[in-house]
C-alpha cells in the first residue's frame, strides 16, 4: 500500500490529474512490464495457494461479500465525494438490489455505506457511470412492454442518500430498456437502448445506440441515434443473416472519449463493431466496422482506442457456460486508418479444456480508459475479466506479440451456483488500485498490481 499511498498524495497535489499517460510514465510502464517477476504459482500446472486462491503479480487487499449481495454487473464507477471520500459504485447484476456504494478510500477496509433496492424482479440495473456528483443507471427489463424501463439520474453528493434527479423512459411494446451506457463529460449519456417508436425487424434486435442530453439533468433529452441497418422494421436494408447462437444485431458498449468527441467507438453483439462519425449529434454516420463472426460466435462487447498508438482493443463476451462458444478473446486491432481496421493479435489464454466443466470461460470487460481523474490510464498494459478464468493483465508493448503479464482466480465463494468464481468486469484507479467483481455471488475483491 505504501506504493499506492505515495501515488494518491502525488494526485492530490495536483487536482488537475492528467487524463492521458505522458509518454515517459508510458516508458515506464513498458520497462516495468518487461521486467515482470517470475510467478508466485505456476499457472501452467494451475496450482493454487493454500485458501485456492492462483495468483501471479497481483495481491489481494481486501474481498467483501457486499453484505451478502454480491452478484455484480458491469458497471463500476469511482466518485470523489465532496468530503474527499473515495466511493466506489457497483451495478448489480439481477434483483433484489439496485446499486451499492463502497467506501474503497482504504482498499484494504471496503466499508458499504449505501445499497438500494430495485422497484420489481423483473428488471435489472446491469449498467451505471458517475460523472462529478450525478450518476446514471441503466434499467432493463426482463420482457419487452415491462416497466420501468429506461435511465434514471441521481444527485450522489451525499453517498449514503443518493437522490433521484429524474427519470428517462425508454419503455414501450418492443422496449426492454437500456442495457448499457457512457457518461463521462457531464454533458451526454451515450446509451445502448430501446425505444417506443422503434420495431426491430428480428425480435433480438431491439436495442440500439442513443445519445441523450442531460445538461439539463432534470430533463434529459435524446439528440441522435443509430442502429446497423436491415435491423428496423422499414430499413432500405435487407435483415442480417442470423448467427447459429442468435445473440442479436444490438448495440452494447458505446464509449466516447476526449481525444476524438467526434466519434463513438460502438460495439453491436452479433453485428460486430462499428466507428460512427459524432461531431453531429443528430446525425451519427458509419465510417468504419469490423467483425469476426462468422466463423467466430458473435457478442461483441467492448471497444477501446488507444490514440496514442493507433490501436484498438475489442472484446468479445463468453455467454454460454461450458466453454460451448469458445473462443472468446481481446483482439487487438490496427487503427491507423480508422476506415481500414486490421486484426493483428489476440491475448493468450490458457486451454480451455480445464475451464470449461462449470460456467462460463473467455473474455468479458476490459479496464476501459474512462476519462475520469479517478481511473487509471495506460495503453501498455490490458486488464480483462474472464468469468471463471479470473482477472488476467497483458502486456502489450508490442502489440503483435501480447504476453500475460498477471492472473488473480480466486476460490468459488460459498454458494456459487457454477461452483466456480465468475468475474465479470475490471476496474482500476489511479492509484493504481484494481477492483473487480463476481457476477453471481462474489463481491468486491480489491487487489494491487505488481507488474
Amino acid at each position: 500500500m505504501k506504493r499506492a499511498k505515495k501515488k494518491v498524495a502525488k494526485k492530490a497535489a495536483k487536482p488537475a490529474a492528467k487524463k492521458v499517460v505522458k509518454a515517459k510514465a508510458l516508458k515506464k510502464t513498458a520497462k516495468k512490464a518487461a521486467a515482470v517477476k517470475k510467478p508466485a504459482v505456476n499457472k501452467g500446472s494451475g496450482r493454487a495457494n493454500a485458501d485456492g486462491t492462483v495468483t501471479w503479480n497481483f495481491k489481494l487487499l481486501s474481498h467483501h461479500m457486499l453484505d451478502g449481495f454480491g452478484g455484480m454487473g458491469e458497471g463500476m464507477s469511482l466518485q470523489i465525494a465532496p468530503d474527499g471520500r473515495r466511493v466506489m459504485w457497483l451495478a448489480h447484476e439481477s434483483a433484489p438490489k439496485n446499486f451499492t456504494a463502497v467506501d474503497v478510500s482504504d482498499p484494504r477496509k471496503p466499508k458499504v455505506i449505501c445499497q438500494t433496492d430495485l422497484p420489481t424482479s423483473h428488471m435489472r440495473s446491469n449498467s451505471l457511470e458517475t460523472c462529478g456528483n450525478i450518476m446514471a443507471v441503466a434499467y432493463q427489463t426482463q420482457k419487452k412492454g415491462q416497466q420501468p424501463a429506461g435511465m434514471e439520474l441521481f444527485d450522489i453528493s451525499n453517498p449514503e442518500k443518493p437522490r433521484s434527479i429524474s427519470f428517462y423512459d425508454c419503455s414501450g411494446e418492443h422496449s426492454r430498456g437500456v442495457h448499457q451506457l457512457w457518461f463521462c463529460d457531464g454533458e451526454y449519456v451515450h446509451m445502448a437502448s430501446s425505444s417506443p417508436d422503434f420495431v426491430p425487424s428480428h425480435p433480438h434486435d431491439d436495442q440500439f445506440y442513443r445519445i441523450i442530453d442531460v445538461r439539463n439533468p432534470s430533463k434529459p433529452e435524446e439528440v441522435g441515434r443509430w442502429h446497423m441497418p436491415g435491423t428496423k422494421q422499414g430499413d432500405n436494408a435487407p435483415p442480417p443473416p442470423r448467427h447459429p447462437l442468435d445473440k442479436g444485431y444490438r448495440a452494447h458498449n458505446c464509449n466516447v472519449y476526449p481525444q476524438r468527441p467526434d466519434r463513438c467507438y460502438l460495439a453491436y453483439i452479433d453485428g460486430g463493431m462499428h466507428v460512427l462519425d459524432i461531431s453531429d449529434k443528430s446525425h451519427p454516420k458509419r465510417i468504419s466496422s469490423w467483425t469476426n463472426s462468422p466463423p467466430y460466435t458473435g457478442f461483441m462487447h467492448t471497444v477501446v482506442p488507444l490514440f496514442d498508438r493507433g490501436l484498438m482493443l475489442v472484446t468479445d463476451e463468453s455467454t454460454e457456460n461450458n466453454a460451448k462458444d469458445w473462443p472468446k478473446l481481446v483482439w487487438i486491432l490496427d487503427a491507423r486508418d480508422e476506415t481500414n481496421l486490421v486484426p493483428i493479435a489476440t491475448c493468450p489464454l490458457p486451454d480451455h479444456k480445464p475451464y470449461a466443466a462449470r460456467g462460463r470461460f473467455g473474455a468479458h470487460n476490459i479496464h476501459e480508459n474512462v476519462p475520469l481523474p479517478t481511473c487509471w490510464q495506460n495503453d501498455q498494459v490490458v486488464l480483462g475479466t474472464f468469468f471463471n478464468g479470473g482477472l488476467r493483465a497483458f502486456d502489450i508493448a508490442n502489440p503483435y506479440q501480447p504476453k500475460e503479464i498477471g492472473t488473480f482466480v480466486p476460490p468459488a465463494p460459498p454458494g456459487a451456483p457454477t461452483g466456480t468464481i465468475q468475474l465479470n468486469d475490471v476496474f482500476v484507479d489511479e492509484r493504481e488500485i484494481v477492483y473487480t467483481v463476481d457476477r453471481h455471488i462474489g463481491g468486491l475483491y480489491c487487489l494491487e498490481m505488481d507488474f
